[in-house]
């Protein structure tokens, strides 16, 4: 177990964090069959031998919340729930160590901070205090986050079962006998699980034809949804400088604050017009001289996200890109037009569109020679 002591709720999770557990009934009439009160340090349960553990309740709330707020449509929480039951019997403090590779594994998921730090994701930091990874919340998050990288490791769909084995035994054993026990563990341990239905969250579907980014509603939106806010000063002018794109903006959008289009759903999207827009952009400062044509990166983009700019079920961004693969880009191969320090870059139009352009043209060239088309897709 950890050196970090965890006696209340309250001291490892954040009061907003608490509030939301609060919200959900069977969290809250648990706690007050109990004796909990709202606006009073709520108890850990603890276990036989005094370790402190996350009841179903509990975990099911936790795992919910993190999927509403960062992975919906993208990741099962009842996955996030039956790896918890078998990594760490939903112990916050359980810690493991292991000599090959070295590296330690923390908390209800067993996240190690090389693996936290390597994901790219933002929305919890643990890079200067590697113990906040005991903290629930953040360390769902994380597991999340792993899991959603492996449901498209190596820019292929994944199945539930490579993303679990891969869990238990990294990428390369996910196909070996090794990890077929804990798969087996995985699929009886969730079958038991309690009804998600109580917590309103749902399993990961599919992206369906339906949710094509058909509505132009240029809505108030979510923080974070303006076209500035995700682009660069240099970037809106040229955007602004595009005679469609001017076209389109001026019946209602002025500089400084143009908004994203959004679907039903509020999710924000590329029109056509602006997403030719970025690409050919992208294309006259970056790849004017490269093999691949703007008018198929559009047609890419429209396959892979139907322009929506966080992305669609596992894939990130415009493009499809993955943290990992913008990073070897840009560190190994030189492609260095946009930096890209965490997942939330690869949700700004220019950056996705850049990589996703970066990408095409490494595979198009792949060993110094030409690939066809049809080999990339």
């Amino acid at each position: 177990m950890a050196t970090v002591s965890f006696k209340y709720w309250n001291d490892c999770v954040d009061p907003e964090d608490l509030d939301a557990m609060w919200i959900e009934p069977d969290v809250s009439t648990e706690w007050t069959d109990v004796g909990e009160t709202k606006g009073s340090k709520v108890h850990l349960s603890r276990d036989p031998d005094g370790h402190p553990y996350l009841t179903q309740t509990e975990m099911k709330a936790v795992a919910g919340i993190i999927v509403r707020r960062h992975f919906v449509s993208q990741i099962d929480s009842d996955m996030l729930c039956a790896i918890a039951e078998l990594e760490s019997d939903r112990q916050p403090l359980a810690t493991t160590y292991h000599k090959k590779p070295e590296e330690v594994k923390m908390g209800i998921m067993q996240i190690s901070p090389k693996t936290a730090e390597e994901l790219g994701y933002t929305a919890y930091q643990v890079a200067e205090n590697s113990d906040l990874l005991y903290k629930p919340f953040l360390n769902v998050y994380f597991g999340a986050a792993y899991l959603k990288w492996l449901s498209n490791f190596d820019q292929k769909e994944r199945s539930e079962e490579f993303m679990i084995r891969a869990y238990k035994g990294g990428t390369k054993k996910a196909t070996r006998k090794s990890t077929l026990p804990y798969w087996k563990k995985y699929l009886t341990v969730k079958e038991r699980l309690p009804s998600r239905k109580a917590f309103g969250v749902s399993s990961a579907p599919a992206p369906s034809a339906s949710a094509t980014a058909v509505s132009h509603n240029k809505g108030t939106g979510p923080t974070n949804t303006t076209w500035d806010s995700r682009t660069s000063s240099e970037d809106m002018e040229a955007m602004w400088n595009n005679p469609n794109v001017n076209k389109e903006w001026t019946t209602g959008e002025r500089k400084g604050k143009v908004r994203l289009s959004h679907d039903m759903e509020n999710n924000p999207y590329l029109s056509r017009v602006e997403l030719r827009a970025v690409v050919e952009i992208i294309f006259a400062k970056h790849f004017r001289k490269r093999g691949i044509k703007p008018s198929f990166l559009c047609a890419l983009s429209e396959m892979v996200s139907m322009r929506f700019v966080n992305g669609v079920g596992q894939r990130t961004g415009l493009m499809g890109i993955d943290y990992p693969t913008a990073c070897w880009l840009y560190k190994d191969l030189g492609f260095k037009g946009y930096m890209v320090e965490s997942v939330e870059d690869l949700t700004k139009p220019f950056v996705s569109v850049y990589f996703g352009a970066a990408y095409m043209t490494w595979l198009s060239e792949y060993e110094g020679r030409e690939t066809a088309k049809c080999t990339i897709l």
